[in-house]
């Protein structure tokens, strides 16, 4: 996959994303992660408004309507097109300057999308969270993790920059957000994907876009994978996970 535009980028990449998020494990194991945090924090209590910022196809919308009503903000036409063609609420605009009134929201979501954005845009973006937030009102985070994993799905998702937990709380803090809970995901997998991102950058792979990520294992494979990372999410409930290839945060509106 060659695409050189950033907008044909994301839509090769949103392409690829749709075909797979329903049953890769990464994406339900991105699912249970947050669900595991939303439920710690909310215990059984629903929100008046979410947003989910840089939405894509909208799938994550499907189970954030568990905690409320929801809608979804997105640049891209192709996962405008795959969202609405579900029937998802989704409205055409940008996370560094969010379509929606201030203080409107109890709870604004961010999957994979801050890694994306310039440095200017990335602190707009959450600027933007805190200011359609509530007082008190909850953000949840998810970005990839440390820049050791950089590899040839960095090119394909124009990953600009990999957190560290250093980095994404002082980004955080630096919006107004106060950190309630961190902790890294894809522990399981880590030393695989460790060893194959190196490979990339030995090999030149790196610079070279590739979806191998984004297409669904084999059924064994994606199995075995789908069901070590829902053991994380059992483990999450409890602890924090010490390293792993995302990093998820849940932070309140100070």
């Amino acid at each position: 996959m060659h695409a050189t535009d950033p907008m044909d980028a994301m839509d090769a990449m949103l392409e690829a994303t749709a075909r797979a998020e329903d049953d890769h494990f990464w994406f339900r194991g991105l699912r249970r992660s947050a669900q595991v945090m939303l439920d710690a924090a909310l215990k059984g209590r629903r929100l008046g408004q979410i947003v989910d910022c840089g939405a894509g196809t909208g799938r994550n919308l499907d189970w954030l309507r568990e905690y409320g009503p929801v809608v979804g903000i997105e640049r891209s036409p192709t996962g405008l097109g795959v969202a609405r063609a579900h029937g998802r609420p989704i409205v055409q605009g940008t996370v560094a300057a969010l379509p929606l009134p201030s203080a409107w929201v109890d709870l604004a979501t961010s999957f994979d999308v801050l890694y994306c954005l310039p440095e200017a845009d990335e602190r707009a973006a959450l600027a933007e969270m805190a200011r359609v937030l509530r007082p008190g009102g909850l953000a949840l985070v998810n970005v990839a993790a440390l820049d050791v994993l950089h590899g040839a799905h960095s090119t394909l998702t124009r990953e600009l920059r990999r957190y560290s937990r250093a980095r994404l709380r002082s980004r955080l803090e630096d919006a107004g957000f106060t950190i309630d809970r961190m902790s890294f995901t894809n522990f399981s997998t880590f030393p695989a994907t460790l060893a194959v991102r190196a490979f990339d950058r030995w090999s030149g792979r790196a610079a070279q876009a590739s979806d191998a990520d984004l297409r669904v294992p084999s059924p064994p494979i994606n199995r075995t994978l789908d069901l070590a990372l829902a053991a994380e999410a059992q483990v999450m409930r409890y602890v924090n996970l010490p390293v792993g290839t995302s990093l998820m945060c849940l932070a309140h509106k100070s």
